[in-house]
């Protein structure tokens, strides 16, 4: 066992969800299966402590009734986990719509944080959840952004300070996802700049994840703000991850470990996002416990309690595979180890 409490580890639920659907070889994985999943996983006698949420359907209706939503943290808290991060349902087909879209769009965009907000309350009171964040990102991808950068970022950033101010009048934070597929938050300096022209540093960051940051160093979505070239080595990887992560990290309110082979996939709307690959795979280009301490730097003082797996679009086959899950906690216990601390 560490000798850190903390970061606390948790699994997430949306790998289950994202990237699946009914009638092919790959449906939904239930709630109940990924708990029972994230449960069973056991290395030296560590297990996961908790899990990160997406509060959309087939998991959860974010218009579920308290005692429904009530009845989901027993059944979470039966298997010994807590609750953390949830993921607002801020997409088109889910509640909300883009963030940089009509007046309409953007009212459900906040409509869905407020959702969110709704149901973290309820996890709170409950005593299930302690700590964490609501993600968000601008629910849009970034090719109607390049039509208009500077006045797109200014509709993002307008309606991040609306939901923030939703957060704010529940005590929750949110935190914007870096990942290439979201507009005017496809690049490491268009991220830093929404962040910027959203300026509620205290109520709306940033959530790192090691494989999609991977992808804007190499600058997919954005080859002007690429840090790295084909070809790039050992150092010249770490002095650009550190330009990368001394921009984003004071941001930074949410972290998933994760891998990447330094390839992009995607379905749907997730166009060309970073292709998450398994702990160990062979093809991973990231030293993840030390790539972690990067983002993970005096993480306490920004009220980071927690770090989770992210692992989107495997097949389920193999995140049916128990061994699966094992690998993934044995990966997290090496950054808790590396980087973790006691309060």
């Amino acid at each position: 066992m560490s000798e850190f409490a903390y970061p606390k580890l948790h699994n997430a639920m949306w790998p289950g969800i994202v990237g699946k659907e009914d009638g092919t070889d790959h449906p939904p994985i239930s709630l109940d299966r990924m708990l029972e999943l994230t449960a069973n996983a056991e290395v030296d006698g560590q297990k996961f402590e908790g899990i990160d949420y997406f509060l959309f359907l087939p998991h959860t209706d974010p218009d579920a009734s308290d005692d429904e939503i009530k009845a989901i943290a027993d059944k979470i808290a039966d298997k010994g986990l807590s609750v953390g991060s949830l993921v607002a349902p801020v997409w088109p087909g889910t509640v909300g719509a883009s963030a940089m879209g009509s007046a309409e769009d953007r009212e459900k965009f906040v409509l869905a944080v407020k959702k969110a907000c709704r149901i973290a309350q309820i996890f709170n009171e409950h005593g299930i959840r302690k700590y964490g964040v609501i993600r968000i990102d601008s629910a849009e991808g970034p090719a109607n952004w390049q039509n208009d950068p500077a006045a797109n970022t200014k509709k993002i950033a307008e309606t991040f300070q609306e939901a923030g101010r939703v957060a704010q009048d529940h005590g929750e934070r949110l935190a914007a996802e870096g990942e290439i597929c979201w507009a005017g938050m496809h690049s490491w300096r268009d991220m830093l700049n929404l962040l910027e022209a959203v300026d509620m540093p205290m109520t709306v960051g940033f959530q790192a994840d090691q494989a999609h940051t991977y992808l804007y160093l190499l600058g997919y979505n954005a080859p002007e703000h690429a840090l790295l070239q084909d070809g790039y080595s050992e150092e010249e990887f770490y002095a650009a991850y550190e330009t990368m992560t001394n921009a984003l990290r004071p941001w930074t309110i949410d972290f998933h470990v994760a891998q990447n082979d330094g390839t992009v996939h995607g379905t749907g709307s997730h166009d060309k996002t970073g292709r998450h690959c398994l702990a160990d795979d062979p093809n991973g280009k990231l030293d993840i416990a030390k790539s972690a301490g990067y983002w993970l730097n005096k993480a306490p003082d920004r009220g980071i309690s927690h770090i989770c797996w992210d692992g989107c679009m495997f097949p389920n086959e193999v995140l049916e595979t128990q061994q699966t899950w094992n690998t993934i906690l044995a990966a997290m216990m090496k950054v808790r180890d590396a980087h973790g601390w006691n309060v």
